[in-house]
């Protein structure tokens, strides 16, 4: 999973072409704030999909640059910020999301509300066929 430029926003881009740093700080990131997000269910399902292996690379690209946009500290407007913090994170997550929607498939969803019902000490891939 490299070449990936998809947010145009070059530290975001950055972050998308390292999956295993990605992946640290997207669990890092959601376990502090999962609580706080009413889209940390979506969040988490496009993070399955993205590191799905039968997701289709474009699909891939897409959602692995909004999650390096929500993982990154310093973004368009600071997370930090009540109500607002989160909400270029959350627009996206959903203009990303509404592009690959038929990409993210049931067992990406289960496997986020599982992951969120049984608390998020260890957020692992599900299990693909």
């Amino acid at each position: 999973m490299s070449d990936f430029s998809s947010t145009g926003y070059g530290p975001a881009d950055d972050l998308a072409k390292d999956p295993p740093r990605l992946r640290r700080e997207f669990r890092r990131k959601l376990k502090r704030l999962a609580v706080k997000l009413p889209f940390a269910e979506d969040l988490l399902a496009a993070y399955f999909c993205a590191f799905d292996r039968q997701t289709p690379r474009h699909v891939q690209a897409a959602l692995l640059g909004a999650l390096a946009y929500f993982v990154l500290p310093f973004d368009f407007v600071p997370d930090m910020l009540p109500v607002l913090g989160f909400g270029d994170d959350a627009a996206v997550l959903v203009t990303a999301l509404r592009m690959v929607a038929s990409h993210i498939r049931p067992e990406h969803r289960d496997a986020a509300k599982a992951r969120l019902a049984a608390g998020l000490d260890d957020i692992e891939e599900p299990a693909t066929p």
